[in-house]
């Protein structure tokens, strides 16, 4: 899957579980979580959902690697 395609999924998905903030104005090396005012089980439900959009793990053991959206895209490219 290209960069482009991970990155608008992680914005759909992002969109559904943040509807209230706009993605383009986060700060993309900012911590997601602040960034879009998630809690630890929305956050859960992000990975969850873009594991299952993606077909592939994503351990708990990861989730430091997804700490900013440009982390996040970075670890799905790779890792798809």
């Amino acid at each position: 899957m290209t960069s482009e395609k991970i990155e608008d999924l992680v914005r759909r998905e992002l969109a559904r579980i943040a509807p209230d903030v706009d993605v383009d104005d986060i700060d993309r090396k900012g911590d997601l979580r602040e960034e879009c005012d998630i809690d630890s089980l929305d956050f859960l439900n992000l990975v969850t959902a873009l594991g299952k959009a993606l077909s592939m793990p994503m351990p708990e053991a990861d989730y430091p690697k997804m700490r900013s959206f440009d982390d996040l895209v970075a670890y799905l490219r790779e890792a798809s």
